[in-house]
């Protein structure tokens, strides 16, 4: 079974990308894995404070990764794997992808302007070493032309 990597967030980009990997799973029998980033803190607080701060900020992610899981459950039937990691994104990544060897594409979403963001920059310019193909959902996409790529 074909599983598809997404990288959630609150973005345009993440939510196309969860909707290219959500119908080409549906397309191929696969499956889709949300993963979640809580960024590190770069600060160290009291412990107390620390571990608050750390705790809002994965409670915001679950809370995320659950919508966009509910919104793919209704649209097909399957409920996609959710993880939540805290710490800096392209290591948490490589990591995921170490551990679950089933991955079969990480799928990031573009911006529709602008610079590509750290983990297109970062996973495009070292796609040799990842251990599954990347694909990148062009962000001046629509839903149409999603649903019409992720078909192929």
């Amino acid at each position: 079974m074909r599983v598809y990597l997404v990288i959630m967030d609150e973005t345009d980009e993440a939510r196309k990308a969860l909707r290219y990997a959500s119908r080409r799973a549906a397309a191929s029998g696969g499956s889709v894995h949300i993963l979640a980033l809580v960024p590190q803190q770069s600060f160290n607080a009291f412990g107390g404070v620390q571990a608050t701060i750390e705790q809002e900020a994965r409670d915001r992610a679950e809370v995320m990764a659950s919508s966009a899981a509910g919104s793919l459950f209704s649209q097909s039937g399957k409920m996609p794997t959710i993880s939540v990691r805290i710490g800096e994104g392209q290591a948490v990544i490589k990591e995921y992808l170490e551990e679950h060897p089933e991955v079969a594409a990480l799928v990031l979403g573009a911006a529709a302007e602008g610079a590509p963001g750290p983990l297109i920059s970062h996973f495009s310019a070292h796609s040799g070493s990842l251990a599954c193909p990347l694909y990148i959902v062009p962000g001046s996409f629509t839903s149409e032309d999603i649903d019409r790529h992720a078909k192929q």
